[in-house]
C-alpha cells in the first residue's frame, strides 16, 4: 500500500493498524534545534484520545506517545532538541477487542471502506478496519505537535460548531469554553442540548455527523503560491483526508455563492502602522492561493458513523444479501474527537508552506 506520506518539505509518514500492537509515524524535515519532548506532543493526544465521556468510543486506549528517534540532549542547555533527522514516534495499542468485529468479518458496513478497501486491495483487516481506522487520526495529532513547534506565533485552535441539523449561536463564542465541555463546543448553552441528542441517537442505536471550524492565528502572509500549491488547495486536501470527512469549505466558503461581488469583497484600509488591514474576512485569510496575514479559517463536515448498532441492508463477500448491525465500541459522533485531528492538519500544513516560504523567499 503506498500513499501513506504527507507533505513536501515538512513531511508526516504514518504506520501500522487499528488492532496491531502499535501505530506511529515519521515526521521528516523538522529543522534542528527546536525544544521537543515528549510532554509537547501528549497533551495534543489527550485531547483526541478516546474513552473520556460517554459520548465517544469506549475503547481505554492511554495513548502514550514514546520519541524514538530524532532528538538528542543538548550539553549547553541541558534540553532535549531536534537533530534534523527523522522523528519517529510510537503509541502502544493496549486495548483492542478484535472478537466484537467477528460477526461482521465477511459485511461490507454501508458507508465504511470496508466495501471499497477489498475491491482495491482483495484483502480487508476487518478487525478495526486496519489502516481505514481512525486509530491512524492519532499518529497524524502527534506529527501535528511536532509541527506547532516549527510554527514560530501561531495559533491553532479547532471547535465543533453543528452536532446533526443543530449548530452553535456564533453570538455566544467563547473560546475559553472549548476545554470545559465533552463537546468541544465554543457555545455553553448548547451542550446541555447536544448531550440529549446524543444520549437518544445511542439508545436508538444510530449516529450522527457534525461540523468543525479550525481556525489558525499569527500566520505571516506569503504563505501558498498562486498555482499548483494554493495555501487553501492543500488545507482542503489535508483535512478532506481525516476519515469521515465529505466536505470543506475555506471562509465563507459555500456561502459566497449566494453574495454579491461587494458583499463578498474583504474591503481593506490602511493601519495606523500604515499597514493595510481588512474590514472582513470572507476569504479566510487566504486569496489566491496565499495568506493574507488575516486568521486563516477552515470548516469540515463529517459523516455519521458507519459502524451502528441499528441493522441495515448490505451484501457480503460471497455476494449474498444481507444485514449487518455492528456491536463493540464505536463513536455515534466521530466529529467530537476530530477536533484536535483537524487542528493538526492544519499545523502540518502551516509547517509544510513555513518551511517552503522560508526557503524560496528567505523570509520566516
Amino acid at each position: 500500500m503506498s500513499h501513506n506520506t504527507f507533505g513536501h518539505l515538512f513531511r508526516m509518514t504514518t504506520w501500522g493498524e487499528s488492532h496491531g500492537p502499535a501505530i506511529g509515524c515519521v515526521v521528516d524535515g523538522c529543522p534542528p534545534g527546536i525544544p521537543l519532548t515528549e510532554a509537547d506532543i501528549q497533551g495534543f493526544l489527550d485531547k483526541r484520545k478516546p474513552g473520556q465521556s460517554r459520548f465517544t468510543t469506549q475503547r481505554k486506549e492511554a495513548d502514550e506517545v514514546a520519541i524514538i528517534s530524532g532528538v538528542f540532549t543538548d550539553e549547553k542547555t541541558g534540553k532535549q532538541v531536534t537533530t534534523g533527522t527523522p522523528i519517529a514516534l510510537e503509541i502502544q495499542n493496549t486495548d483492542q477487542r478484535s472478537k466484537d468485529y467477528g460477526d461482521i468479518k465477511d459485511k461490507f458496513r454501508p458507508g465504511h471502506a470496508d466495501y471499497s478497501y477489498f475491491v482495491k486491495y482483495g484483502v480487508r483487516d476487518y478487525r478495526g478496519s486496519g489502516r481505514a481506522s481512525a486509530r491512524e487520526t492519532a499518529c497524524r495529532v502527534a506529527a501535528g505537535a511536532v509541527a506547532r513547534k516549527v510554527l514560530p506565533g501561531v495559533t491553532i485552535r479547532g471547535a465543533l460548531v453543528q452536532m446533526g441539523p443543530h449548530p452553535i449561536t456564533r453570538e455566544n463564542w467563547d473560546w475559553g469554553e472549548v476545554d470545559e465541555n465533552p463537546f468541544f463546543s465554543p457555545d455553553p448553552k448548547v451542550v446541555s442540548h447536544w448531550g440529549e441528542y446524543l444520549d437518544a441517537l445511542r439508545k436508538d442505536g444510530n449516529s450522527c455527523g457534525a461540523v468543525i471550524e479550525v481556525v489558525a492565528e499569527g500566520v505571516p502572509p506569503g504563505l501558498g503560491a498562486p498555482v499548483y500549491a494554493k495555501l487553501d488547495q492543500d488545507i482542503c486536501s489535508a483535512l478532506m483526508s481525516i476519515n469521515a470527512v465529505k466536505g470543506v469549505e475555506i471562509g465563507a466558503g459555500f456561502a459566497t455563492a449566494a453574495m454579491t461581488g461587494t458583499e463578498n469583497a474583504d474591503r481593506m484600509r490602511l493601519g495606523d502602522d500604515g499597514e493595510p488591514v481588512f474590514l472582513s474576512n470572507h476569504a479566510g485569510g487566504i486569496v489566491g492561493g496565499i495568506s493574507t496575514g488575516q486568521a486563516i479559517v477552515a470548516r469540515f463536515a463529517v459523516k455519521p458513523t458507519s459502524s451502528i448498532l441499528t441493522p441495515v441492508q448490505t451484501v457480503d463477500k460471497a455476494g449474498n444479501e444481507t444485514d449487518v448491525s455492528t456491536k463493540g465500541r464505536h463513536d455515534p459522533c466521530v466529529g467530537i474527537r476530530a477536533v484536535p485531528i483537524g487542528e493538526a492538519m492544519m499545523a502540518l500544513v502551516l509547517a509544510d508552506h513555513y518551511l517552503r516560504h522560508r526557503g524560496q523567499t528567505g523570509k520566516g
